[in-house]
């Protein structure tokens, strides 16, 4: 691997500081929303909070649209999005203003009930533990469907066959391994119907072009890249570990060619977009039915200060969403 100097401290940058045991402190406050039960007719979205695995002390926030609480129209389910908020692996992020505002608009406009997961972070929970909680929310969604005493929301008014695994940045990592995971499971009647990942965070040994001209960039400078993967992967593992980096040989290869459809949403101004383009080549070898919209204009976490394109995020899961049940509905 390429050592390049940075005059940037990334633990500054995030305002973190490691620890001697190897946890980090987290001096940065992020902005936090409690979920809402109490709605109205002028409240589009409701929301509340869940046990997913006690012994991990993870949860879940689900959304639901008020309009279909307040149907009289019962027998016509709504899809399910699983969520994955982007957290760089180390950020509790889960239940902040903009994730909420993310999920809410997510519930709105696609008219579907969003799980919101809360995963464990690293470095105190490295990888693999991260997908491990994810699938347990896929298999969370399951349960409350079949048990007759499972979550109400999802029991009475979602489509447990068509679930949609969502996220952004290093849950779109998250995504991707949940769904080869999820295809040497028997899911069924849970059927997940499609793959969003939104700005997916790869990584490797060698440096790409847009990686080393990275070097100072505001928003994820290379040090910050590297500060990433060294708190989340395994101790004593490189980069080409397929966590970090998919095109490497490794248990998931064999799978890939079972993967629903997927939809890899990236900025050409993004440090990371030689290795997204060059994951999307990879799907399309291996026969995956895909569908990539890489755009000109932005940058990685854009949403994050431009609600105009966070709104058109939502709008492109919306439509990929739509196109899916579409075709569900003609097999």
């Amino acid at each position: 691997m390429l050592l390049i100097e940075s005059n940037i401290d990334p633990y500054d940058q995030f305002r973190i500081g490691r620890n001697p045991d190897g946890t980090i402190t987290r001096y940065i406050n992020l902005p936090r929303i409690k979920a809402s039960l109490v709605g109205s007719h002028s409240d589009p979205v409701v929301s509340k909070d869940l046990t997913l695995n006690p012994k991990n002390k993870t949860r879940v926030r689900i959304y639901m649209p008020t309009s279909k609480l307040c149907s009289s129209n019962d027998d016509i389910r709504i899809p399910i999005i699983i969520f994955f908020a982007g957290s760089g692996w180390i950020l509790r992020n889960w239940d902040t203003n903009i994730v909420h505002s993310q999920c809410s608009a997510l519930t709105q406009e696609v008219h579907a009930i969003v799980v919101n997961v809360d995963y464990r972070i690293a470095p105190e929970h490295r990888l693999p533990v991260q997908y491990e909680d994810a699938m347990d929310a896929v298999l969370w969604v399951r349960e409350q469907a079949l048990d007759p005493n499972g979550e109400q929301w999802i029991r009475e008014y979602g489509d447990i066959s068509r679930c949609y695994l969502h996220g952004t940045s290093n849950g779109g990592n998250m995504v991707f391994f949940t769904a080869l995971e999820a295809t040497s499971m028997e899911l069924e009647p849970l059927r997940i119907a499609g793959n969003i990942m939104s700005q997916p965070l790869f990584g490797g040994m060698e440096r790409t072009n847009s990686e080393i001209q990275s070097i100072e960039d505001p928003m994820l400078p290379l040090c910050v890249q590297d500060m990433f993967w060294e708190l989340s992967l395994p101790e004593g593992v490189d980069r080409d570990i397929w966590y970090c980096n998919p095109m490497v040989e490794g248990p998931h290869t064999s799978a890939i060619s079972k993967l629903g459809r997927c939809l890899v949403i990236g900025f050409c101004g993004d440090v990371i977009i030689d290795r997204q383009q060059e994951f999307v080549t990879m799907l399309v070898k291996h026969g995956v039915q895909i569908e990539a919209q890489f755009s000109n204009i932005g940058f990685h976490a854009i949403e994050l200060i431009d609600r105009e394109r966070a709104n058109d995020l939502v709008e492109i899961a919306k439509d990929f969403i739509n196109n899916t049940c579409a075709q569900l509905l003609l097999t």
